[in-house]
C-alpha cells in the first residue's frame, strides 16, 4: 500500500481545505479560520505529548544499560521471559516509532513557524534559522554535558535543510519524505547485507584470523553479550562525572553528532517532510473525520504490525543472533516502522477527536506543550538515577523492571505540565529557547487562557 494514497484525503473531505489555518469549534476540534489569530491546536500538543513519554519509554533502556542492550536483549537487562517480553513489545511498539512521530511534529510546528511569521510580514527563514542555530547549542551541551543519546543537534540541522522544502504542496511534500526514506533504507539495507556476508566469510572453514578478528569486532560493537564493551562502558557509567565526561570529549567520540548526521540525516529530513506534509493536508490538526482516520489505522496496522512481529520471531528464532538481531532492528523493520508511525498517529487522533476535553488528555497535551523541557529534564533526572554521580545503578536493574522508571517518569510529565502552563505561558526552557532566538527576553506570563 502507497502511503502517498493512504494519506491523501478523498476529494470532498473536510480535509480538502487543508492549506488553511483551522481550528475545531466546541463539538470537535478545528474549523476553518482565516491565518490570524495563531490558535494552538490540541491535536498536535496531545501528539507531542504521546511522543516525548513514548521516547522515554524508548531511551529508557540506553539511560540504564550498556548500548548494545538497545538493540539485543541477550546483551544486557536479563533474560527471563518478562525481560524478553518487554524488548518485543518495545520492538514492535514502541522503537523507532516514537522518535518517528516526534520527527513528523517536529517538521509539522517547524513550517507553523515559518508560515505564521510570513503571515505577519517577517522572514520565515531568518527566525526559523535562529531557531535551529540555538537549538544545535542545546544539543551540544545535552550530548556533551548529559547523555550521549541526544537528537536535538540532528534535528536543527536537519531542520535548516527542512527550510528549502517549506514550500512545496502536500503531495510533493510526501513524495520527497517518501523517497529520502526509502534511500536512507538502502544504504542500511546494503549496510546489512554487508554484515551478512562478513558473517559467512568468518565463519567459512578457510577464514583467515584477520576475517575472524574484524568479525569478533564487528559483533561486539552491534550486541554480542559479554564482551570488552559492555565490561568498559559499565565502567564508566558507574564512575564519577569526570569519568563520563571525558569519556564524552574522547577522540573516538567528539564526532558523534556527525555520525548520528550521516546515519539517520535522511530519514529524520524524511519524516519531517512527511509532518509538513501531514500538517498541509489537515491530518495532523484533526481535519479528517473520525472514520477516515480509524480507516488509516486500520490499514497502517495490518500493513505494520505483521511484519514487525515477524521480525521479532525471527530474532527469537536465531537465538538472538548479533547480525540477525541488528538487520531486524536497524535494517529490515524502517519501511514498517514508519507505517507504524501513522498507524500510532491516527489511533491516536481517532481519540482526541472523540475525547478533546478528556482530562488525561489535557494533561498529555501540556506535555506536549512543553516537549522540549521535559525530554532535556528526563535525560537529567534519568543520568542522575543510574550514573554513578547519582544513584548508579546503571547495568543493575532488569529490563523488565527498568519501566517502572519509566512510569515514575511519565507521572511527572503528567503532574507538573499543566499546573505550570497555567501560570506560566511557557515551559522554562521554552522560554529559554524561545528568548535567545528572538534576542529578547520573552514575558512568562500567561496573557489568555489554556
Amino acid at each position: 500500500m502507497s502511503l502517498i494514497v493512504l494519506l491523501s484525503p478523498k476529494a470532498g473531505s473536510p480535509a480538502s481545505s487543508c492549506l488553511k489555518p483551522a481550528r475545531r469549534s466546541q463539538a470537535g476540534i478545528v474549523e476553518i479560520m482565516p491565518p490570524s489569530p495563531p490558535v494552538r491546536h490540541l491535536t498536535l500538543d496531545a501528539l507531542r505529548g504521546i511522543a516525548v513519554m513514548g521516547i522515554l519509554a524508548m531511551n529508557i533502556i540506553a539511560f540504564s544499560m550498556p548500548q548494545p542492550a538497545y538493540i539485543n536483549p541477550l546483551a544486557w537487562g536479563g533474560t527471563s521471559a518478562a525481560d524478553l517480553g518487554m524488548w518485543a513489545v518495545n520492538f514492535i511498539l514502541v522503537d523507532g516509532k516514537m522518535r518517528g512521530l516526534f520527527s513528523l511534529l517536529f517538521g509539522a510546528s517547524m513550517l507553523l513557524v515559518i508560515d505564521g511569521a510570513e503571515a505577519k510580514g517577517l522572514s520565515g527563514g531568518f527566525i526559523h534559522a535562529r531557531r535551529m542555530l540555538w537549538l544545535m547549542i542545546f544539543g551540544l551541551i545535552h550530548l556533551y554535558l548529559i547523555w550521549y543519546g541526544d537528537i536535538l543537534f540532528l534535528y536543527a540541522v536537519v531542520g535548516l535543510i527542512a527550510y528549502g522544502f517549506s514550500h512545496k504542496d502536500a503531495p510533493a511534500l510526501l513524495r520527497l519524505g517518501i523517497g529520502l526514506i526509502l534511500t536512507s533504507f538502502v544504504f542500511w539495507a546494503i549496510m546489512g547485507v554487508a554484515l551478512i556476508f562478513m558473517q559467512h566469510g568468518a565463519m567459512a572453514a578457510d577464514a583467515s584470523a584477520g576475517q575472524i578478528a574484524s568479525y569478533r569486532g564487528m559483533i561486539a560493537s552491534i550486541g554480542a553479550p559479554d564482551t570488552a564493551p559492555i565490561h568498559h562502558e559499565i565502567e564508566i557509567y558507574r564512575g564519577s562525572y569526570t569519568q563520563i565526561l571525558a569519556n564524552s570529549l574522547a577522540p573516538d567520540n567528539i564526532d558523534a553528532p556527525l555520525t548520528t548526521l550521516l546515519l539517520t540525516g535522511l530519514e529524520t529530513l524524511g519524516l519531517m517532510l512527511i509532518g509538513m506534509a501531514l500538517l498541509r493536508n489537515g491530518f495532523l490538526t484533526g481535519q479528517w473525520s473520525r472514520s477516515q482516520y480509524r480507516s488509516v489505522a486500520i490499514r497502517a496496522y495490518l500493513c505494520g504490525l505483521p511484519p514487525m512481529i515477524a521480525l521479532c520471531l525471527w530474532c527469537l528464532a536465531s537465538g538472538f543472533d548479533p547480525v540477525t538481531t541488528f538487520n531486524a532492528v536497524l535494517v529490515w523493520s524502517t519501511p514498517f516502522r514508519i507505517i507504524m508511525v501513522i498507524a500510532h498517529a491516527a489511533l491516536a487522533l481517532s481519540i482526541i477527536l472523540a475525547r478533546p476535553q478528556s482530562r488525561l488528555l489535557r494533561r498529555i497535551a501540556a506535555a506536549g506543550r512543553v516537549a522540549f523541557t521535559n525530554y532535556l529534564g528526563t535525560s537529567i533526572a534519568m543520568t542522575a538515577l543510574f550514573y554513578g554521580y547519582g544513584l548508579g545503578l546503571f547495568g543493575h536493574v532488569s529490563r523488565f523492571h527498568v519501566y517502572g522508571f519509566v512510569l515514575i517518569g511519565w507521572a511527572v510529565m503528567l503532574w507538573w505540565s499543566k499546573p505550570w502552563l497555567e501560570r506560566f505561558a511557557y515551559g522554562p526552557l521554552e522560554w529559554l529557547w524561545r528568548s535567545l532566538a528572538r534576542g529578547k527576553i520573552q514575558s512568562m506570563r500567561r496573557t489568555a487562557p489554556n
